[in-house]
């Protein structure tokens, strides 16, 4: 069994972690046109990490609201809105859900599952502990970041846009995620 020691992991922290919105970043960065890439972020994300005395026994839990998008262009925001692509009137949340972390060399994978627009599909995303810390309010703060790569025609997102024959979107999705989470403070014991 691996410990935060034997995995050598600095000031390791058990316990729930609460995802701070206003330091989270949950994005995506996808081929335009085959010349360039447009990047776009998710304003509206939830969720907690449960760090667990075997680091590789933690979990995490996303929650993504779909008609948050923002690509810093109406027009393309709405489109992705869009039954064209999110479709976020009738499928409003996308989800992760992990399923392990595992080492492999020096890095970290988390395993999980993604869903998007009632399709859920195996996901690995390779991260990195960020680390642990005291913030100025008497609080405890741990970082990770993250980078995937989806296919989304697998989770249903199939607009297939053609002008003069180039693709305008491309079918690959970098998933790039920053979470700052916040350490819950424990209930006191009942007598």
């Amino acid at each position: 069994m691996s410990s935060a020691t034997t995995l050598n992991i600095p000031g390791y922290i058990t316990g729930t972690w609460d995802f701070d919105g206003a330091h989270t970043y949950v994005g995506f960065v996808v081929r335009h046109m085959v010349v360039t890439k447009v990047r776009g972020r998710f304003e509206n994300v939830e969720g907690h990490i449960v760090t667990a005395e075997n680091p590789l026994e933690s979990t995490v839990v996303v929650d993504v609201d779909l008609a948050s998008v923002n690509t810093n262009n109406e027009t393309r925001d709405n489109h992705l809105r869009s039954a064209d692509f999110f479709e976020s009137d009738n499928h409003p949340r996308m989800s992760f859900r992990s399923t392990g972390v595992r080492q492999e060399g020096g890095d970290f994978v988390l395993d999980g599952e993604l869903s998007i627009k009632d399709v859920t599909r195996p996901v690995s995303l390779p991260f990195e502990l960020e680390g642990f810390t005291k913030d100025p309010w008497g609080g405890t703060r741990l970082g990770l970041s993250a980078k995937g790569e989806i296919n989304r025609k697998d989770f249903n997102v199939t607009f297939e846009g053609v002008a003069d024959g180039i693709a305008v979107v491309g079918d690959k999705i970098e998933l790039v995620v920053d979470v700052e989470a916040t350490l819950r403070a424990e209930a006191p014991a009942s007598e």
